[in-house]
């Protein structure tokens, strides 16, 4: 498997190193997010940054951070377009005198491991998730994000599966879970209009617990589990909300089915369009993670600890990292509805003082172990691994941190 040789001078005194992040497109998910906080610590740790990507509805981020911008069609999959995305990122790389690609994600992560390769740049790579592996060709398309001289992965569980599958040894791979921006989830922050408004455009009513399972609405987030433990609790004093925009056309239609055939109309609201989650959080009694497959880290699982709620999750994948169970919140099976309805019952039952002391835990448990300013400042640090192997010290994150302070 090609590794790009690592010869690359470190750069000229005088000059701050150059990354170039690769993201198909800048929407919402949890890749793009991190592309975009690390974009802007770069900025303010004194590099030059640069993001490219199809564009999307993050890409004003970018470019508010002090990064910059460059849009390619990096979201195809079409041999002939990837090969030409190839030779333009080469072109932009010897122009813009780029020190470190750095790849977010499959597709286009061919195009900059053949740019990195033609240049002689450092090349790394972020696992995002752990990737199937269900024919050798999948395999093989897959491998690219093994071919870093640094691989990131989001979490223990997606680092033990790069190591295993694609052989990756510990001289190459790092483990960097993702970060909450605390700044954005502190529920310190959120006022009590913001959440009234929001519940008032949502037709909550007053007084119900209520139950909320965040993410897109597709099969393997658990959306039909949810329904099915909701049924199973039995209880009609609550309110239940599936909060995130269809990604399988017909899907929100089956969810609603499932719903109307368990009885449940009048508990359910299906809301695809939330732009403010720390509000949304803090309108939840409970946070419902019900994914039926692994993930890689559960982003939703950390911010709503972030905003001290209980977390009832699958158990599997990242959420086995981020949760404590009995401490910030619950680890059931998965595809289990009637455990998961047992967990949801006690986060429901939680007394007031026990509500507060359960959101301290979390609230510090995140704080110590996920925040956006330490995910970005390890992601420096693995980048002056590269370019300053001989440093005695780290200055780069250390001045990320003292920025912060």
């Amino acid at each position: 498997m090609g590794i790009v040789d690592n010869t690359v001078p470190a750069p000229p005194k005088g000059r701050p190193p150059a990354v170039l992040q690769i993201v198909p497109r800048l929407v919402s998910g949890g890749a793009e997010r991190g592309t975009v906080e690390l974009a802007g610590a770069l900025v303010a740790a004194g590099w030059t940054s640069y993001v490219a990507s199809a564009g999307g509805p993050l890409e004003h981020d970018i470019t508010r951070s002090g990064a910059n911008h460059i849009t390619l069609p990096l979201a195809s999959k079409n041999p002939l377009r990837m090969r030409r995305n190839a030779t333009t990122l080469a072109r932009v790389i010897r122009r813009l005198s780029i020190d470190i690609v750095h790849a977010r994600s499959r597709a286009p992560a061919w195009s900059a491991w053949s740019a990195a390769s033609a240049t002689g740049r450092h090349f790394v790579t972020t696992f995002h998730n752990a990737y199937g592996t269900g024919s050798a060709l999948k395999r093989w398309y897959n491998s690219v994000m093994a071919r870093g001289e640094r691989v990131i992965a989001i979490s223990q569980f997606v680092a033990n599966h790069a190591a295993q599958v694609y052989g990756i040894d510990p001289d190459r791979l790092r483990t960097i879970p993702r970060g909450v921006d605390l700044d954005i989830f502190d529920p310190s922050r959120i006022g009590a209009e913001r959440i009234a408004s929001l519940a008032r455009q949502w037709r909550l009513p007053d007084g119900a617990p209520i139950v909320m399972l965040p993410g897109r609405l597709t099969r393997w987030k658990g959306g039909l589990d949810f329904i099915a433990a909701i049924g199973a609790l039995g209880r009609r004093d609550i309110c239940c909300l599936l909060v995130g925009p269809e990604q399988r056309r017909g899907f929100r239609r089956e969810l609603e089915t499932s719903i109307e055939r368990g009885g449940l109309t009048g508990l359910f609201r299906i809301i695809e369009d939330c732009r403010d989650m720390p509000a949304a959080y803090m309108l939840a009694d409970v946070v419902v993670s019900a994914s039926s497959d692994p993930e890689g880290f559960g982003r939703v699982i950390v911010e709503a600890q972030a905003m001290g709620r209980p977390v009832v999750a699958t158990a599997h994948g990242g959420s086995c990292e981020t949760i404590e169970p009995g401490i910030t919140g619950w680890l059931v099976p998965a595809r289990d509805p009637a455990a998961l309805a047992e967990a949801i019952e006690a986060a429901l039952s939680l007394g007031e003082n026990e509500r507060l002391s359960l959101a301290r835990r979390a609230i510090a448990h995140v704080a110590n172990g996920f925040t956006r300013e330490a995910m970005c400042a390890r992601t420096i640090e693995v980048y002056e691994e590269l370019l300053f192997p001989q440093a005695p010290e780290a200055p780069q994150s250390q001045a990320l941190f003292a920025a912060r302070d």
